[in-house]
């Protein structure tokens, strides 16, 4: 089974205290079969760790680790997502008030049909009014 994975589900896989019994589900499910990603998801989760190295929360060897380990994951990135941008990516965040960077997340499940795993509050909001199904919490 394929599914979309944001970031916020990407990163609480790495951070000790923010895994979960379902992120651990969440990446036996992306070892298994796959995970879809916008074009974006690269940037944003670099951001959030070269944010943890400046913030104190881990150290540049633990950044690079975890790119080292994301590397080996069968994670394809959607050739799509910018051509969806100004269309059906504005149209969700506009109509759920997400950001353009969320709304691709939820453009792209329901484009490719295949559930959401985030822990962003708005998104999972957004998704449920949308039908889309969800992994994560």
């Amino acid at each position: 089974m394929s599914l979309i994975l944001d970031s916020s589900a990407t990163l609480a896989w790495f951070y000790a205290d923010e895994t979960t019994p379902a992120i651990r589900q969440v990446f036996e499910l992306v070892i298994k079969g796959g995970a879809w990603v916008p074009s974006l998801w690269r940037l944003e989760v670099a951001n959030v760790l070269e944010v943890g190295i400046r913030r104190g929360r881990h150290d540049l060897a633990f950044s690079r680790a975890t790119l080292a380990d994301l590397s080996l994951l069968p994670i394809s990135i959607d050739p799509e997502t910018d051509r969806q941008a100004w269309n059906a990516t504005l149209q969700l965040a506009h109509r759920h008030r997400l950001t353009l960077y969320d709304a691709a997340y939820l453009e792209l499940a329901q484009r490719r049909r295949f559930p959401l795993a985030t822990l962003d509050g708005d998104l999972r909001a957004a998704a449920i009014t949308e039908s889309v199904d969800l992994l994560g919490m």
